[in-house]
């Protein structure tokens, strides 16, 4: 039970750190943190291959990828004037918003707690895939289309950071003349 509690401490702070960073490259970086401690915790919630998974799609391709777009685009951090005085979390209606926010997810948490307990008469099985060839057989056959457009829309977005990363130096030249 201690594990969990690191685990989810980890995964809060790196959250909270994310949108609290001025810098996109530490942003991007605390993410990662963020998405390993997510994955510890799908292993204590004996779901390995979900760990895995999160920790190869999401920390090592997906994460790669906006780091890469971060540094292509070279993203400044913020100098505004009005970023150097006040924090990221007091800005008019942060507060307000993360209120709501909070008190969403504590009523939604409550409702699927109480809806599991419900309908399992308190006993948490959960009915599991038999094995990574069935996960692979479901994602190729049944989930084919989400799947080849969520690649299109990944490889949509690299073709856009490099457009928009692309520096006109000024009148092209034809070559040869």
């Amino acid at each position: 039970m201690t594990l969990f509690y690191v685990f989810a401490a980890v995964a809060v702070l790196a959250s909270m750190l994310v949108i609290a960073q001025r810098n996109p490259i530490y942003s991007v970086l605390l993410l990662i943190a963020s998405f390993g401690a997510l994955s510890g915790l799908y292993v204590l919630l004996d779901a390995p291959f979900v760990a895995v998974t999160q920790i190869i799609v999401y920390a090592g391709a997906i994460m790669v990828l906006f780091l890469f777009v971060v540094m292509l685009l070279n993203a400044p951090h913020e100098d505004t004037e009005f970023d150097e005085h006040v924090h990221p979390l007091r800005r008019p209606g942060a507060m307000r918003l993360g209120a709501v926010l909070a008190a969403a997810l504590i009523a939604e948490l409550a409702w699927a707690l109480s809806r599991t307990g419900a309908a399992t008469g308190g006993d948490f099985q959960v009915a599991g895939v038999s094995s990574v060839r069935a996960i692979g057989r479901s994602l190729f056959t049944t989930y084919a289309f989400p799947f080849e457009v969520t690649s299109v829309l990944i490889l949509v977005a690299m073709v856009g950071a490099v457009v928009l990363a692309r520096r006109d130096s000024g009148p092209s030249v034809p070559p040869g003349a």
